[in-house]
């Protein structure tokens, strides 16, 4: 089955430019056209269209993107520099966890300060008090 670009924005949850401007950014090599020009999109498009999104959503740059993407189209030839990107990925997704982890500790440290200062009613009620830190 193919779809229109529309089609793919839709069931991809990118937007019809993300993937115009994916497109003219090389990442979009595989997308075959109709016989009328065009773009047609498959279920695999799809599949490589999600993880595009992961990665850039974790951070990837588009120049690395596509050099994944270029990888993917030599083939076998390059699964150890594939698997090698996404073990690097992978690491630096880790590190941002551990530092929104580390800023989620902080809000819910806030969160606890304001409600103990909203059923005291003051802010300065939690002066001392273990664990209600401003």
């Amino acid at each position: 089955m193919t779809y229109s670009i529309s089609q793919a924005a839709d069931l991809s949850g990118m937007s019809v430019y993300t993937l115009r401007y994916y497109e003219k950014e090389g990442l979009l090599p595989f997308v075959g056209r109709s016989a009328s020009g065009k773009r047609a999109f498959r279920d695999h498009d799809l599949e490589m269209l999600a993880i595009i999104n992961c990665l850039k959503s974790t951070g990837m740059q588009i120049k690395e993107i596509r050099t994944y993407i270029d990888w993917y189209q030599e083939g076998d030839a390059t699964l150890k520099k594939r698997l090698e990107l996404f073990q690097k990925q992978k690491e630096a997704v880790e590190e941002q966890m551990k530092q929104l982890n580390g800023h989620l500790k902080k809000i819910n440290q806030k969160i606890k300060y304001y409600e103990y200062a909203c059923k005291a009613g003051s802010a300065k009620a939690c002066e001392g008090v273990i664990g209600c830190k401003a």
